[in-house]
């Protein structure tokens, strides 16, 4: 199992999150690329880190919106959309590069990360960013969307991926944050639904329904609430339970 972090979400004065503490738990790193979060300054700290401590380089793409944290979704043209991951991409892959690394997949963020996993249109601009940049490179998505299907169908590789510390609808959707309960804070619960996904691919919904998540890596958000605490709670867990923890992908060998 992967257990991949949301990390290099500061800006400029402003921090957020403990990269260096999260980077010690993760095996993958999902590092903002300058448009909902991060700046050059912290994504070549950020890469360094990553490389230093064996953890795999994703970009972390989303909608230009620092004020918004990308968590507002924006009327984009799809083509304009290519475009910028495709800017977001390049950018961190030249710091990854500096450090000796590389960027080996892509996941979408935010508000981005929703409108990609529920409309084809946008899976496919997805898709067509990541094809036109570098084939190889993986694409994470949510467990059983219908966008990360259609990602697959372009011909790339993708992940699936389900949430530590969110809830989940009967349906297998993440509840929206707006609802009270959609972002769980108690460690022990959240290892224990860990568990449960990495041995048997079920999880709880907010209703009590069992929901089968079937998935490759588990994403504990940086910017959560006594995430490093979290994140090794898991960690430790999974661990204690004889899973392997290991990232899913490298790019040609590269970390």
């Amino acid at each position: 199992m992967d257990l991949n972090c949301d990390l290099g979400e500061g800006f400029g004065a402003w921090t957020m999150g403990d990269d260096e503490a999260l980077l010690s738990v993760a095996t993958s790193a999902n590092i903002a690329c300058g448009f909902h979060g991060g700046d050059p300054n912290t994504m070549r700290r950020t890469c360094d880190l990553a490389v230093e401590n064996g953890v795999a380089i994703g970009a972390h793409v989303g909608y230009r919106d620092l004020a918004g944290f990308g968590r507002r979704r924006i009327e984009i043209a799809p083509q304009d959309l290519v475009n910028d991951i495709v800017y977001q991409i390049g950018a961190l892959d030249g710091f990854a590069r500096m450090a000796g690394g590389r960027v080996s997949y892509v996941k979408p963020h935010g508000a981005l990360y929703n409108t990609v996993a529920a409309e084809p249109e946008y899976a496919r601009a997805l898709a067509e960013a990541v094809l036109r940049f570098d084939a190889e490179l993986h694409v994470v998505g949510l467990a059983g969307s219908p966008g990360l299907h259609d990602v697959a169908e372009a011909g790339l590789n993708t992940v699936a991926e389900a949430f530590a510390d969110r809830a989940y609808t009967a349906e297998g959707h993440l509840v929206p944050r707006s609802v009270e309960g959609s972002v769980l804070h108690d460690a022990d619960e959240i290892a224990a639904r860990c568990t449960a996904l990495a041995r048997s691919g079920g999880i709880e919904s907010i209703d009590g329904v069992k929901v089968r998540v079937e998935a490759q890596t588990i994403c504990v958000h940086g910017d959560t609430p006594g995430a490093v605490a979290i994140a090794r709670r898991v960690r430790e867990t999974l661990l204690a339970e004889g899973i392997t923890l290991a990232p899913f992908a490298f790019a040609d060998g590269a970390l």
